[in-house]
């Protein structure tokens, strides 16, 4: 069975389309997935970028087409009443549900996932985050430090592991971005020769251009 590391910000609606298409993509594939909640504003913060939702005609075209890919793969989706918003109350309560040691399961992760992207509510209304926070009932306190850690470890390991945006899927040292990589993934996990040939260490490696 071979292991894939799912890092996702629940704030993205491509993690979200993402999330809800994993099963298809990788049907018939012998597979675990761990799923691994991250800060992207932490990643953004990083690598000196801003979110798509902070640069306004990418914002609007972001949602157009995130919608327009959600009614071609047939998935419910509702843009939340406030976006971008602040998810680390979400966040934090996926790890305060992760098993010791562990990661959130897949059922946590849709329930958090299903809470933004579908009904158009708002996400951190505190009627509606107590109600999931009951739903999902944590092993360990949201607001305590252990779990506020474990999201800082996640996403620092994230970024160490080279992890620059969400959804991202790792498999064997090998990084899949977005929700137009998951094909390409699940070629990689098929076995299609093309990853043995000289493209994927030739386009990788770095190489002289201008900088800014």
């Amino acid at each position: 069975m071979t292991h894939l590391d799912f890092w996702f910000d629940p704030i993205s609606p491509f993690a979200y389309l993402a999330f809800e298409r994993l099963p298809q993509e990788l049907e018939g594939l012998s597979v675990e997935v761990a799923y691994r909640p991250i800060l992207f504003a932490g990643l953004l913060k990083h690598w000196g970028q801003k979110g798509p939702a902070e640069i306004e005609p990418k914002r609007a075209w972001t949602f157009r087409q995130v919608h327009w890919l959600a009614h071609q793969h047939g998935i419910a989706i509702d843009t939340p009443a406030q976006h971008p918003f602040n998810p680390l109350a979400l966040l934090r309560l996926l790890w305060a549900c992760a098993p010791e040691g562990g990661t959130p399961n897949r059922r946590a992760c849709e329930a958090v996932l299903h809470h933004i992207w579908q009904g158009g509510g708002d996400a951190n209304d505190p009627a509606r985050l107590a109600a999931l926070s009951q739903a999902l009932a944590p092993r360990l306190d949201p607001a305590g430090e252990d779990v506020k850690q474990a999201l800082k470890d996640a996403t620092a390991d994230a970024l160490a592991r080279g992890v620059f945006g969400v959804p991202t899927v790792g498999v064997d040292g090998r990084l899949f971005w977005g929700l137009d990589a998951l094909p390409m993934l699940a070629g990689w996990l098929r076995g299609e020769p093309w990853f043995d040939g000289p493209a994927w260490e030739r386009e990788g490696a770095p190489r002289a251009g201008l900088k800014r």
